[in-house]
């Protein structure tokens, strides 16, 4: 079963979500001139906390946290082997702690803004035929860094600061094998280098799916493992500068698409964090109108 390219071009903007919850690339390729946009809406909340030695009840200070975003995503076909992706989200983040708390720190229960520009470009190096199935070898690299002057480093105030202010530059070996049938599965390892004090990263991400003409689900499972040179939050060599805090995490989450006309259609999904380190357990959902032209 071949799909309509419009409908693969819309499946490539499946990304988009939960503040880079998954891979900000796919295994789906558009073709040359072809495009895509979505608009999403997530939002996530946590009241524990992945800390070291062990999971902690309660977020310090604020008690909960709330992060909502608005994203803007799109993916556009320079050739038909090489892609560029982009996303721009603006990202708010609430806490609950106390009016007591907040005059006695002299803190604030929100921080919110535009957060951080991701430019990926990638390339299908080559997709093998095996008969009734194709399996693609591309290659990403990619670009983050901040887009405002959003705050970093207020000590515990940067619980709920929108991102961690420092650029990365991220390079990833992905392999997508697909079935006439419309199963597919989706492998990607690739090295996130940052800077501003941010420990460099390893990361990784299955996806497993199936994409017809009317309807997209898949399932993933998504991993970050920090270096070593990171501290943990409130451990030996912790500051109050979040941005250098050792982040692993293991999120797992569904996603979803179905087109309602010609050129349009509306993404869902839902993922948690299941293990982690120096991060919310958090569990979000987003929701997004994708425009593929």
């Amino acid at each position: 079963m071949k799909l309509p390219s419009k409908l693969l071009a819309m499946l490539c903007l499946l990304t988009s979500s939960l503040l880079l919850a998954q891979s900000p690339v796919s295994g789906f390729m558009k073709k040359n001139n072809e495009g895509s946009v979505v608009i999403s809406y997530s939002m996530e909340k946590y009241d524990k906390v992945f800390l070291v030695p062990q999971e902690v009840d309660g977020v310090p200070v604020f008690n909960e946290v709330t992060n909502t975003s608005i994203s803007l995503y799109g993916e556009f076909g320079i050739t038909d082997n090489l892609n560029v992706v982009f996303n721009v989200p603006y990202i708010k983040s609430e806490g609950e702690a106390t009016e007591g708390t907040l005059e006695s720190l002299g803190f604030e229960n929100t921080r919110e803004g535009i957060q951080d520009l991701s430019l990926y470009v990638k390339y299908n190096f080559h997709t093998f035929n095996l008969g009734k199935s194709d399996l693609s070898f591309i290659g990403s690299i990619g670009l983050e860094t901040p887009l405002s002057d959003y705050e970093a480093n207020e000590g515990l105030q940067s619980i709920i600061a929108i991102g961690n202010h420092a650029s990365s530059f991220n390079a990833l070996g992905i392999a997508m094998f697909k079935t006439d049938s419309g199963f597919f599965t989706t492998g990607q390892v690739g090295y996130s280098f940052k800077d501003s004090g941010a420990p460099h990263a390893f990361l990784s991400q299955l996806k497993v799916g199936y994409a017809a003409s009317k309807f997209y689900v898949d399932g993933y499972i998504a991993n970050q493992l920090s270096e070593k040179d990171g501290v943990d939050i409130l451990g030996e060599g912790f500051t109050g500068y979040f941005p250098a805090t050792r982040v692993n995490y293991t999120r797992v989450g569904l996603n979803a698409f179905a087109p309602i006309f010609d050129g349009i259609g509306i993404s869902a999904g839902a993922n948690t964090y299941i293990a982690g380190r120096n991060l919310g357990k958090s569990t979000g959902f987003y929701g997004g109108l994708v425009y593929s032209f």
